[in-house]
This record gives structure tokens, C-alpha cells and sequence, in this order.
């Protein structure tokens, strides 16, 4: 899911880049702006998804620790 995400914003931040070029040989202000926000939208929706992948990485750590230190714990006592 990460994977697809990432390029979905990816994407988008491309799309702005090209909305944000036709507005610059255009003289459209709307449309540059749209551009340039299109590609904000796009690298906060890709840090955000970063960021959730991270934790997500962090809790499984956490979770493995508990479990292989709750084995040697039980078997010890």
C-alpha cells in the first residue's frame, strides 16, 4: 500500500509541476498557483505517508522486543 501511495503523490507533485510550467509560458497565474499547489498537496501527502510508514515500522520493533524478551522472561521463571 505504501509503495502505490507514494507514487500516487509522486505523481501529483508532477502533475503540479507541469500545471505550474504551463502557467509560467501562459502568463495564468490560477494555473501556476494551482501548480505550485498541487505540489505542496503532493510532498505532505508523501511525508505523511513516510512518516506513518516509519511508525508503523517502529511499533513492529517495539512488539518483537516485548515478545522476545516475555519468552526468555516466562521460560527463566
Amino acid at each position: 500500500m505504501g509503495v502505490f501511495d507514494k507514487a500516487k503523490h509522486q505523481a501529483q507533485q508532477w502533475t503540479g509541476k507541469a500545471k505550474e510550467a504551463a502557467g509560467n509560458a501562459t502568463g495564468n497565474d490560477e494555473l501556476k498557483n494551482a501548480g505550485k499547489r498541487d505540489q505542496v498537496e503532493g510532498q505532505v501527502k508523501e511525508t505523511g505517508q513516510d512518516v506513518k510508514d516509519k511508525a508503523a515500522g517502529a511499533v513492529q520493533d517495539v512488539q518483537n522486543k516485548f515478545k522476545g524478551s516475555g519468552d526468555g522472561e516466562s521460560s527463566g521463571s
